[in-house]
């Protein structure tokens, strides 16, 4: 007996469509269940293999639990906004919103002649003003909020301005930049409006701020380290550097902490937990400020200018500062070029401009290179008060922590392979053990040594002593970091969502009501 493929599936789609077989009603006495599959960029080649492979596994799923009898919820939708499809609007010469209708089009018809078991009814595209209304209000909400560290959640900026109105932000525990000011009740009162909304944007839980990003000058826009293959765009090859453009971003550091307690309630497995906890990067140590040394002129005198400059570093081995050899700056650091000697500058802007068109993410996975250039400055050590040279290095981070390090070759192996590239000192700080090969990392057997009041003191001794210590001279405290950063939103230039937020040429901003929603972008 010969069966009819295409006779047949053509038969049962059109009952799927015309009786819903598969939508999810929002009354039901059945236990739910959601089913959710990432939305694909409508792009204009359609369907690729890739989507159909998790496709066809997640609807198995959906259909195995309806058979179950569960209430299942599997919806299916686009992507329809960004840069995929602002571009293939450009090589066609046409409006992105026509290309991307028709596109869909060519989606949906492919996904239904497989035979997915979605819930048509619930189809979102992230273009449609419907859904987009909803992402903006989102923002607004965000905008008008900050984190109260002390209720450990977002409350109304409302409260927060009522609160520096009475007692300024003294007593003010929350999640906001490093360099917000301290200021009293008569301070702020005292503020123009322009000045209080420029400090009010270092507490909202969305912000505008200088950022480091990944600058497609070809493409016109910002890239995410995922759109980046060897130092150009995935997208047409283009070459990309790294740059400080104004940016909005959301402040999801405010939630390190929940994110992580958080992983303990959810039914994930264990190595996926772990990747999440990894992303977070929770680490306990301290803080610790360098002060730079004047740098001398040609005649043997202090050039006063650079003697107020300090440098902060993180550590999670404040117990091996007495370690320290080099510090190492990343080369996007605001200090590189104000302590640079003009015997380096020039060595110093040729590795910044080699730094700039690498991404973050191929500078973390290349640990075989070592580079680095000697800036000619020095910052003095808080104890021994002797000089300690500071170097850029390409392996150290600006949006990671302060964006330098105190270097401790001993107990570090990048530090230690960095210290015998360049001929640095490896002094030894552990009772003991040989460095002669390779630097001794385990702070678990590790005993202090030749490090004047901490000699003789395992980790933990020794971390608490030295915090003490550094909080006694103003030059350091105990402190809590994260690996996980603030969320760049501003990525595409005309085929997104727009903030909803008006611009006035005097430079005021304000946020759009809810009953102005939503801002669609311009014909």
């Amino acid at each position: 007996m010969k069966y009819h493929f295409n006779d047949i599936e053509a038969k049962w789609q059109k009952y799927w469509a015309d009786n819903k077989t598969f939508k999810a009603e929002n009354q039901s006495s059945k236990p739910k269940y959601y089913v959710l599959d990432m939305f694909p960029y409508p792009s204009g080649a359609g369907l690729h293999v890739g989507h159909p492979l998790g496709y066809i596994a997640s609807d198995i799923y959906a259909r195995y639990k309806r058979h179950k009898g569960f209430n299942v919820l599997h919806p299916m939708g686009y992507d329809s906004f960004g840069l995929p499809a602002e571009q293939y609007a450009i090589q066609t010469g046409q409006h992105p919103a026509i290309t991307t209708e028709e596109n869909i089009a060519t989606y949906r018809r492919q996904l239904d002649q497989i035979g997915f078991s979605f819930d048509w009814d619930r189809e979102v595209r992230t273009s449609d003003p419907n859904y987009y209304k909803w992402t903006q209000w989102v923002f607004i909400q965000l905008f008008n909020s900050w984190y109260n560290n002390e209720t450990d959640k977002a409350e109304a900026i409302s409260d927060l301005v009522k609160q520096f109105e009475t007692e300024g932000n003294a007593e003010v525990n929350a999640s906001c930049d490093d360099d917000t000011p301290s200021f009293s009740a008569e301070a702020w009162k005292g503020f123009s409006s322009e000045k209080q909304q420029e400090v009010l944007l270092k507490y909202r839980l969305t912000y505008l701020a200088e950022t480091e990003v990944n600058w497609c000058p070809a493409l016109g826009t910002v890239l995410a380290n995922d759109e980046i293959v060897n130092g150009v765009s995935e997208r047409g090859g283009h070459p990309v550097v790294r740059k400080k453009m104004t940016q909005w971003s959301m402040r999801i550091t405010a939630y390190a902490e929940r994110l992580l307690t958080g992983l303990d309630k959810i039914d994930w497995t264990d190595s996926l937990k772990e990747s999440q906890r990894n992303w977070i990067g929770k680490s306990v140590g301290a803080s610790v400020t360098f002060k730079v040394l004047p740098n001398k002129t040609a005649d043997g005198h202090a050039e006063l200018v650079e003697a107020s400059h300090k440098i902060d570093v993180f550590t999670t081995r404040p117990d091996t500062i007495f370690g320290v050899s080099f510090m190492t700056l990343a080369p996007e650091h605001d200090l590189v070029q104000k302590i640079t000697t003009p015997e380096q500058q020039a060595a110093v802007e040729a590795y910044i401009e080699a730094t700039a068109k690498r991404s973050e993410r191929d500078r973390m996975a290349d640990v075989k290179t070592i580079s680095g250039v000697f800036t000619g400055a020095y910052a003095e050590h808080p104890f021994t008060k002797e000089p300690v040279p500071i170097w850029i290095g390409d392996y150290v981070l600006a949006s990671y922590g302060t964006g330098a390090v105190m270097a401790v070759p001993c107990g570090d192996q990048r530090d230690y392979d960095f210290a015998k590239h360049f001929g640095l000192s490896i002094p030894n700080i552990f009772e003991g053990v040989d460095i002669s090969e390779e630097a001794f990392a385990d702070k678990d057997t590790a005993i202090i040594a030749n490090s004047d009041f901490l000699n003789g003191l395992n980790y933990k001794q020794a971390t608490k002593k030295v915090i003490e210590a550094l909080e006694h001279l103003g030059q350091g405290y105990g402190k809590v970091n994260y690996r996980l950063r603030d969320a760049v939103f501003s990525r595409q230039r005309y085929w997104g969502e727009p903030f909803p937020i008006l611009h006035f040429e005097d430079g005021s901003k304000r946020v759009l009501d809810l009953d102005e929603l939503p801002l669609e972008p311009p014909p």
